[in-house]
């Protein structure tokens, strides 16, 4: 496998009525609208990160009426996740709840920044420690590493507030590890292209909008956006670099 095809999908926030809204768009609906949309190109791995729910279990039900079941989704959870559940309902396949996953020269990394009762978020000292392993004992090229929670700040003071409160730490092992060339969450609801130095070159972060309603960027206070429905697609190419784009639902 020359290049390897993603695609992220990101705060769903599905509920376990298929009609459930947020801000008056039906959530189910949407997400399978953007799916149609998504998957007219081909793609190898699809990667579900965080709020998958909005706080009802039931809603990790819908999630096999709108996913292909062909196609692996891998799953972390977001501060409106219900873990156990979660797993109860999320781990076969397709589906796949966190770890690691090695598909053509790359490994991605799949970490769990929830904290309990918290809508901000933390990587502990045991996910680390998982992440320090996981990039040390791979003999894949390249890694791309997968959280819910913003590790930069994306300049607006109340989501700031409410991303990952230990990001130092995090970056701390990343720069232990040469071959990281991205990093990847949502939680935002909006759009961000970044990078930053890693040990042997530059390291990509992208945040990617929701699959239902958006945040406006760049404000001091909470905003809701008029931007639709959004999703990523990355091509994780075998010599490293990642091609990625933003698509909009039409």
């Amino acid at each position: 496998m020359t290049a390897v095809r993603v695609l992220q999908i990101t705060d769903t926030h599905l509920v376990g009525d298929p009609a459930g809204r947020q801000r008056g768009l039906v959530v189910l609906d949407s997400l399978r609208a953007v799916l149609t949309q998504a998957l007219r190109e081909r793609t190898d791995l699809i990667l579900l990160t965080g709020d998958i729910v909005h706080d009802d279990p039931r809603g990790y039900e819908r999630l096999h009426e709108a996913f292909d079941p062909k196609i692996p989704v891998l799953c972390i959870p977001g501060n409106h996740d219900v873990p156990q559940s979660m797993v109860d309902v999320l781990d076969a396949p397709p589906f796949h709840i966190g770890g690691h996953h090695d598909i053509g020269a790359w490994r991605i990394v799949l970490l769990d920044s929830q904290q309990e009762g918290q809508v901000g978020g933390r990587l502990d000292e045991c996910e680390r420690r998982r992440l320090d392993e996981a990039l040390s004992e791979t003999r894949q090229p390249h890694a791309l590493v997968v959280l819910h929670h913003p590790p930069i700040a994306m300049g607006s003071a109340w989501l700031d507030a409410i991303g990952l409160d230990n990001a130092a730490d995090f970056f701390a092992v990343l720069d232990r590890h040469a071959q990281v060339r991205g990093v990847l969450w949502g939680h935002a609801h909006q759009v961000l292209d970044d990078e930053r130095p890693g040990p042997l070159g530059v390291v990509q972060l992208m945040a990617t909008p929701s699959t239902c309603v958006q945040f406006r960027p760049k404000v001091p206070d909470f905003e809701i956006d008029d931007r639709p429905p959004g999703y990523r697609r990355l091509t994780l190419h075998a010599d490293g670099r990642i091609e990625t784009t933003v698509g909009w639902l039409e």
